[in-house]
């Protein structure tokens, strides 16, 4: 029988935890955690999921779509039928768009955070 588990918190290792949850919060509009703090940012959803952004000495950013520097993990988000306007307000935050694109640009499109975290976003 497997367990039921519900995710509570996904973290992600950057170097600058606030500049980091103000790009995510402009992004998704998610609120700001009251605890978060120059070490330790996150964002909350209402259904209790924490997005945490946690300082790390010495980060490196992952590499796309090579593997020197794995990505170790990625994010879908989904954004209904308006992928351009998503892309454009995304890239006017801050996010880069890789050259490199393994899907249909009409379904999803990969993106890096500031930080270089791989995200993707995906018509709903």
């Amino acid at each position: 029988m497997p367990l039921r588990m519900k995710s509570d918190a996904i973290t992600l290792d950057c170097p600058d935890p606030p500049a980091l949850a103000a790009f995510c919060q402009e992004a998704t509009g998610l609120e700001l955690h009251p605890e978060s703090d120059a070490d330790f940012a996150g964002l909350s959803r209402e259904d209790g999921l924490l997005l945490g952004f946690q300082r790390v000495d010495d980060y490196r950013a992952p590499s796309w779509p090579g593997q020197a520097d794995p990505q170790q993990l990625h994010i879908c988000f989904s954004v209904g039928d308006d992928l351009d306007g998503a892309e454009a307000r995304l890239l006017e935050l801050g996010a880069d768009k890789p050259e490199f694109q393994p899907h249909d640009k009409a379904r999803a499109r990969v993106f890096t955070d500031p930080a270089g975290h791989l995200f993707c976003l995906v018509r709903s």
